[in-house]
């Protein structure tokens, strides 16, 4: 990411560039190349979120030194953190204006990126650039409440449209289909998704979730949740990403900066973007998958709260960031 907007900053067909930073490195590579774009006459506009936790002081600096150099800093909405992970260019192609984007579920921190788990999304779809483009207008104060066609985002209708498509798969279910929803997040707190979440379990639908840290979710109690399974993988990489899974929804798979929090999805701004490649979207099921196939490094919840480890029998069980990292290694 740092090397794109260096180039974008050196490129003269680019007009603009638009970027969140919630919580970035000390020294930041990323803020001396948007700073240099700025320099070299692009309209650069950055949304840094002053009370991200434990980085308030340097996110302060930062905004300081953008400033300085002529970037447009914006201190995000009065009452709400900004939160979503997204950047945005404007190029000149012959005698059209493009759009591309980058939308992430972790942070513009590199020393994060080497010890994080995270997906990234780069694309040109113009819808999707266009949202992008719309909910910087909104942040930025230009834009007033917006009804994006691709991105949901909080604290809008996120939370709502998960309640939603967890509903979608309790009808599907009540229906006599498959039903299925996977999720991937850092914490599951909201009452009301875990209300929903426990309606769809006795509806039928299975329901797997992989939750790293804090999960106020029961599992397997009988009459509550008996088809819902919970594990966390406690590993080398600190599991970061937040990925939504519904089995019959006509967009199947979402990444987002959102976990299931009553904070982040009804007191921050946050992005979650559909993957709208099959291919794209099928590898990232299969890397999920991966997560409940692993039997090195996971643990998973009780009924009673507590976790158990998920021991395997095989002498050469392999975990699986092992398995992720030497996939990519061969790709």
């Amino acid at each position: 990411m740092i090397d794109w907007v260096r180039q974008a900053a050196k490129d003269p067909t680019v007009l603009s560039i638009k970027q969140t930073l919630y919580r970035t490195n000390e020294s930041s590579e990323l803020v001396e190349a948007l700073s240099e774009a700025a320099r070299n006459g692009k309209e650069v506009t950055v949304v840094i979120e002053l009370r991200a936790r434990f980085d308030e002081e340097e996110n302060i600096n930062f905004a300081n030194l953008l400033q300085e150099a002529g970037a447009v800093v914006v201190y995000g909405v009065m009452g709400y953190k900004t939160h979503a992970k997204m950047l945005l260019f404007v190029r000149r192609v012959g005698t059209k204006l493009r759009r591309y984007a980058h939308l992430g579920t972790g942070n513009y921190h590199r020393k994060n990126s080497l010890t994080y788990t995270d997906y990234s999304l780069l694309t040109a779809d113009k819808i999707v650039c266009a949202d992008v483009h719309r909910v910087f207008q909104q942040i930025t104060g230009m834009g007033k409440k917006i009804q994006p066609k691709e991105l949901i985002h909080a604290p809008f209708n996120l939370k709502k449209s998960i309640l939603k498509m967890i509903q979608a798969e309790k009808r599907a279910a009540s229906q006599g289909k498959r039903a299925r929803i996977l999720a991937k997040m850092n914490a599951l707190t909201d009452p009301a998704v875990i209300q929903a979440l426990y309606e769809a379990s006795q509806a039928g639908v299975e329901v797997h979730l992989i939750i790293r840290g804090t999960c106020c979710l029961k599992p397997g109690i009988k009459g509550v949740s008996d088809n819902i399974r919970v594990i966390s993988v406690v590993g080398r990489f600190l599991e970061h990403s937040r990925v939504y899974f519904f089995q019959n929804n006509p967009n199947q798979v979402f990444c987002s900066s959102a976990d299931w929090m009553e904070r982040n999805l009804s007191n921050r701004i946050e992005v979650c973007f559909p993957i709208l490649k099959k291919k794209w979207a099928n590898r990232i099921v299969e890397e999920i998958e991966l997560y409940w196939a692993d039997k090195a490094q996971s643990w998973e919840l009780t009924k009673d709260g507590d976790y158990e480890e998920r021991l395997s029998h095989a002498d050469e069980s392999i975990g699986v960031q092992t398995l992720l990292q030497k996939s990519l290694d061969h790709s």
